[in-house]
């Protein structure tokens, strides 16, 4: 089983569900839960659950808080190299949803923030594994630097890389030929409809993902509950793979991750692209089925 490296952001995700249209100034009954987040964290839980060799590298403050997510981690059996910010708080995310199922997040990356290029510990980089760095810490100026040190550290020993758009509105604000300069060498891009329409300029997810393979050799785009698509550079066809059949859980925010980290092991195993997609829309539908953005511990 494939040993991955995953390099970003350890979040608190507070989920609030609004029962009824929000009545702005005054009050709306609401359900709010608290769980582990953070994109990068949720993909090292998902791959761990997977039977992947999982290891994740990021930073959180010196709360409870942070201490509960880095338990958290272990208890997926993940090899957690988090740094503890004895300043910032770990990082969290409210995340709004309406009566209507629409999303709308918060972010306050807290100590993810702070992530720097002398927490990245050496031992993890080699030949032997692969790197996957979350769009997140790259679209941070602050974590920018750490970001591209793992990517060329990755290059210099051999590792494969695969990066993921992180969100099309901070991917806009970063800049998509700035994004596409700091992850050059990575061999698989992982964008959603609307962050390859930011790289690309073109809204049609299959053209977007051709001219990504100008830059990528492997590309997947998440189309939602229209499944998910593969191209590779110097091929003319991609392969798709429709969503599985799913009513969703109200609270669900992490189906995106559980996708990446389904689709990587059999990748990196050599297996065909449909296959590798067949598991990430498995696990993306499983992670669906629950509130928050990782697998329930209990399921370990």
């Amino acid at each position: 089983m494939a040993r991955v490296v995953v390099i970003g952001d350890l979040m608190t995700d507070s989920v609030a569900r609004a029962f009824y249209p929000l009545a702005r100034g005054s009050d709306t009954p609401a359900s709010v839960l608290t769980y582990g987040g953070g994109s990068g964290a949720n993909v090292a839980a998902w791959l761990a659950l997977e039977g992947a060799e999982a290891t994740f590298v990021g930073r959180r403050g010196s709360d409870i808080t942070g201490r509960t997510r880095e338990m958290e981690l272990m208890g997926y059996g993940v090899d957690s190299r988090l740094v503890m910010d004895p300043e910032r708080a770990t990082g969290t995310c409210v995340v709004m949803i309406t009566h209507r199922g629409d999303r709308t997040m918060l972010s306050d990356p807290g100590a993810n923030a702070r992530l720097q290029p002398e927490d990245l510990p050496r031992d993890v980089f080699g030949p032997d594994g692969h790197l996957h760095v979350s769009g997140y810490t790259l679209i941070n100026e602050d974590s920018r630097r750490a970001a591209r040190m793992a990517l060329r550290m990755a290059r210099e020993s051999g590792m494969s890389i695969s990066v993921d758009g992180g969100s099309h509105a901070p991917l806009k604000r970063a800049g998509a030929e700035n994004f596409l300069d700091w992850t050059n060498g990575a061999r698989l891009l992982f964008a959603n409809t609307d962050q390859a329409e930011v790289l690309t300029g073109r809204d049609d997810p299959e053209a977007a993902a051709k001219v990504l393979t100008a830059w990528f050799p492997s590309v997947v785009i998440k189309l939602g509950d229209e499944g998910a698509l593969w191209a590779a550079k110097g091929r003319d066809e991609t392969v798709r793979v429709p969503a599985e059949p799913v009513e969703p859980s109200p609270g669900s925010i992490g189906a995106g991750d559980a996708f990446m980290a389904g689709f990587l092991p059999l990748w990196l195993s050599g297996k065909h692209p449909k296959d590798a997609l067949a598991r990430a829309q498995h696990l993306a539908a499983r992670a669906l089925h629950m509130p928050g953005a990782r697998p329930d511990l209990g399921d370990v």
